[in-house]
């Protein structure tokens, strides 16, 4: 049976269908972009997730390609239905996401079922073009055409997505908007295509405008639903949160402080964050022997700042953290100022928003006395080059003779092979290192690593005033128990970011 294609479309109306396409291929892979970033953002096993989010959309899409073949009659209504499908499934997706993590036990089957259906749906959606178009341009020229601006509409996603979408209206909206879009798409199309609409077209444009009001309340009420989202994901009263290119920051406030989260990942508690704070800072500060020059990597809270700030000996503070939005937080939010003891605003401390890794690639600033890493945890594999050996190579080029560095490296106890990969990847990189740990309430036992090019001894002698540390507690961080001792592990490296699979699977117990 042959499809009914009446051959009176306005020859004029082919490139606007073209730009379908575009949109189309635009909406879907941002609903990808979006299952995979609010996958990573709850689960936090952002490599897997987005893994299999890809091939799990890729895949629904050649079935929807395949399934394409049995829809015989009515090519543009069918178009039209599908696009407004997926306008309710990619639109509404990030706020059901969101409220099914704190709500369901079966999340992984609700983010499957929805990345597949809109991939299947858009898969349907590109062969109903061709097949509509191709009694009306040429076949070489239909399907060059088509491909293009599938592919263009990819790339536009890809650079948008991060770049303007997420920072300037967060996942919700972004849902919102584009689902949006989608459902202008399917009620421009009963006009382009209404030579080939069998019977009245009032139902479908109905059903796009039924589609398009609901959207947009979604849309006005997004604040709303976002709050009740995190308002079940985060046990404390949300005072603060923030999408930026690079991530979501959520200050929350309780009984016993507040609470800085990055991605959903707990950074600090106010509590206790002293803990981690002193025990990064001090040794290595102590072993450095009055250090004048300080390099701070990540830290864009600015505690291990008013650490560092302590010794008068400190003449100049260089502090790289990629985002500018958690910089200008901490510089102007007052119970972070109050917290960091405007850190920010000391003459001495230069801030630099750039990736370290190329900030160190890159950099002609003088020799530094001590190095201060505290980066995020390696649960991806940008932040997993942060602790190869290239990093580490590159950072002992960057520092004098007799420097010492410290570097935050998850717990021994949870991530027990990441931790001793950090410290194993330290040695190939030419520094002989101590492990030492702490414990932090919020965090349990944590572990970091300090470093130095020559052999040293276990520092003594904090400074006086400190909250946690004295010379007994800090001898006593190096000597490390049987269950969290070595364990053999492979090193890290830029080429096979070994740590970041064993975070992963490591912490991934715990979920």
């Amino acid at each position: 049976m042959t499809a009914y294609l009446p051959q009176d479309i306005d020859m004029k109306r082919a490139p606007l269908l073209f730009l379908n396409v575009l949109i189309v291929a635009t909406c879907g892979l941002i609903y990808e972009l979006l299952a995979g970033t609010i996958a990573s953002y709850v689960l936090g096993d952002s490599v897997t997730q987005f893994s299999l989010i890809i091939g799990i959309y890729l895949f629904a899409m050649g079935v929807g390609s395949w399934l394409s073949r049995f829809i015989d009659k009515g090519l543009a209504s069918r178009f039209v239905d599908i696009e407004l499908a997926v306008a309710v499934l990619g639109g509404f997706s990030a706020p059901v996401l969101f409220l099914a993590f704190s709500r369901v036990s079966y999340f992984y089957a609700v983010l499957y079922f929805l990345v597949f259906a809109i991939g299947a749906f858009v898969g349907l959606e590109i062969p109903l073009l061709l097949r509509i178009l191709k009694d009306q341009v040429e076949f070489k020229e239909l399907v060059s055409r088509v491909l293009a601006f599938d592919y263009i509409g990819a790339l536009l996603a890809s650079i948008l997505f991060p770049i303007l979408f997420v920072p300037r209206l967060g996942l919700i909206r972004t849902s919102l908007v584009f689902g949006m879009l989608n459902a202008g798409v399917a009620l421009w199309g009963t006009w382009l295509l209404r030579p080939l609409i069998k019977g009245s077209i009032n139902g479908l444009r109905l059903r796009a405008g039924v589609v398009l009001v609901l959207l947009l309340v979604g849309l006005i009420k997004a604040n709303k639903i976002t709050s009740l989202a995190e308002d079940e994901m985060f046990a404390d009263e949300i005072i603060h949160s923030k999408d930026t290119p690079y991530q979501r920051i959520v200050i929350t406030r309780g009984r016993a402080g507040f609470q800085l989260f990055l991605n959903g990942n707990l950074q600090f508690s106010s509590t206790d964050e002293y803990r981690y704070h002193e025990a990064l800072v001090h040794p290595a500060m102590i072993l450095a022997n009055n250090p004048r020059r300080v390099l701070v990597l990540g830290g864009g809270d600015g505690l291990a700042l008013r650490e560092i700030l302590k010794y008068s000996s400190v003449e100049r503070v260089t502090l790289v953290d990629l985002d500018p939005n958690m910089t200008h937080l901490s510089s102007t939010f007052p119970l972070l100022t109050g917290l960091n003891h405007h850190a920010f605003d000391d003459p001495r401390v230069q801030v630099v928003n750039q990736d370290a890794f190329v900030w160190i690639e890159e950099t002609t600033e003088q020799p530094y006395d001590t190095a201060i890493v505290d980066f995020p945890d390696p649960n991806t594999f940008a932040l997993g080059k942060l602790y190869t050996t290239r990093f580490y190579r590159m950072l002992k080029s960057r520092l004098t003779e007799n420097a010492a560095v410290s570097v935050q490296s998850t717990s021994p106890m949870f991530a027990r092979n990441s931790y001793w990969c950090i410290i194993r990847t330290l040695e190939a990189a030419g520094f002989t290192v101590k492990p030492y740990y702490t414990s932090v309430p919020s965090f349990g036992l944590w572990g970091y690593a300090l470093a130095r090019s020559s052999p040293f001894d276990i520092p003594r002698s904090p400074p006086s005033g400190l909250r946690f540390l004295d010379d007994q507690t800090l001898v006593a961080m190096f000597s490390l128990s049987p269950d969290i001792g070595p364990v053999p592990v492979e090193v890290n490296r830029l080429d096979n970011q070994v740590l970041v699979r064993y975070y992963e699977g490591e912490w991934k117990r715990f979920e």
